[in-house]
């Protein structure tokens, strides 16, 4: 524990009146709020494409224009977002993205052609990149090691809720009041959020309504595993250590293979013949799927630490469960029975979900508090420049193969399926204790 810390050593009570219980579950919750939103914001325009097109004359080389000017700007933003968050704070840091990604949403109807679009996508992807930095780096101050893999897990999720209600929320805004509408009342969620976040968010030991026992394990964890040293790393001695590649890597093999998965599963059910009519409960089985793996690995690795295991092997374990359960997506170029696509998809994005929340906790275990959400941010951006070669290896060996009917992704599968488990021996060989670790750079785990 912090020598002088403001509080008493018992008790259930605050400083600034009756504790919250629990009260790091319910900054897990405002986390997870602020990952619904933002993937909300973003699904906007995918929905609205077909009408724009329309409305606008886009051709589909305009639309993936727009597609990457978000994707460029959110693969640039999450580094220089990790970086802000670790010099201003996460309140501070979360405060300004949010702010500024609502603000843009809410301006997008003022567009009047393509460019002005790929402006507005391009200054949204900018500030929604910085909401896995900072959720991260509040996961880091907020959770003590056996639980930030459930904590992330309960963030990260965020997704999967969000892509899943903007569909009802942005279509029904569309088709009642028009696409101004569709676009502003997803923005002004952002606002309502930060009223909540403003006043629901200190560091615990500031917080006026965190009670003493939560308090002292909270910072007790902290000092046990908080290295010496006390200077700030800079970005280039980060760069230098194993655990850092480590890191990226875990993001840079998952996260473009999900992204090939969510955005081209329809088409890849209607390649081997399936019709989305009668494929139309597969497709929401790998979403599904990917938020229990979430929760599966951050309970696992908590309950594995919980027993004593070190932190390091009890992560790794769950790597190696998600690097090698991934590959299932292999076999999937031998069948085209739904039902069996569908059970192996659904291990196969289960399996990604652990891999993926662990991927996301690491920068939590391995770095001090002013390091988090750099190490994060540069995370995002690996696995931001995966997605986009992904997106345009897939568009083009495709249409490469347009002739070879059911078997049209066969080797796109074989490379999804290979890529993680490439990334979980990588892992597995950077992300260990080295000298770094005793130089007091990164945690030991």
């Amino acid at each position: 524990m912090r020598p002088g810390a403001p509080f008493q050593s018992s008790g259930d009570s605050s400083a600034g009146g009756r504790a919250i219980r629990g009260l790091r579950w319910w900054i897990g919750a405002i986390l997870f709020a602020s990952t619904v939103i933002n993937y909300i914001d973003r699904q906007t325009l995918s929905l609205l494409a077909p009408y724009l097109k329309q409305d606008y004359h886009w051709t589909n080389t305009d639309y993936a224009n727009l597609v990457v000017a978000f994707r460029v700007a959110y693969a640039i933003g999450q580094t220089l977002s990790g970086r802000l968050m670790d010099r201003i704070g996460t309140k501070r840091g979360l405060t300004i993205t949010v702010l500024w990604y609502s603000i843009v949403s809410v301006l997008t109807p003022l567009a009047r052609g393509l460019y002005s679009f790929m402006g507005f996508r391009f200054f949204l992807g900018l500030g929604e990149s910085g909401n896995w930095p900072g959720a991260t780096k509040a996961v880091s101050e907020w959770f003590p090691k056996h639980e930030r893999g459930l904590a992330t897990a309960l963030f990260d999720s965020g997704s999967s809720i969000g892509g899943a209600v903007a569909p009802f929320l942005v279509l029904w805004l569309y088709f009642r009041w028009g696409p101004h509408a569709a676009f502003v009342v997803p923005g002004l969620l952002g606002f309502f959020w930060l009223i909540a976040w403003r006043s629901l968010y200190h560091l615990p030991q500031d917080h006026p309504r965190i009670g003493n026992a939560e308090r002292e394990m909270i910072l007790a964890d902290h000092a046990a595993e908080e290295p010496s040293t006390n200077s700030r790393a800079k970005l280039r001695d980060l760069l230098k250590l194993p655990q850092t590649w480590g890191t990226i890597i875990a993001r840079s093999f998952t996260d473009p293979v999900w992204f090939f998965i969510t955005d081209w599963f329809p088409i890849y059910l209607v390649a081997k013949g399936i019709s989305l009519k009668s494929g139309l409960i597969a497709v929401w089985i790998p979403f599904i799927a990917a938020d229990l793996g979430n929760f599966f690995s951050g309970w696992a690795s908590g309950v594995l630490i919980e027993r004593g295991w070190p932190v390091g092997k009890a992560r790794k374990a769950l790597v190696v469960f998600g690097g090698i359960g991934v590959a299932l997506l292999i076999p999937t170029i031998f069948t085209v029975n739904l039902y069996l696509l569908t059970i192996l998809f659904g291990l196969a994005t289960f399996s990604y979900g652990c891999f993926t929340t662990i991927a996301n906790v690491l920068p939590s275990d391995l770095y001090r508090n002013d390091s988090v959400a750099t190490v994060s941010g540069m995370s995002g951006t690996g696995a931001a420049l995966g997605t986009i070669a992904v997106v345009e290896l897939a568009g083009h060996l495709s249409d490469a193969r347009i002739a070879t009917g059911t078997h049209l992704f066969d080797p796109l599968m074989v490379i999804a399926g290979l890529i993680p488990f490439v990334g979980m021996i990588l892992v597995l060989a950077l992300v260990r204790n080295t000298a770094a670790t005793d130089r007091g750079l990164v945690r030991r785990i």
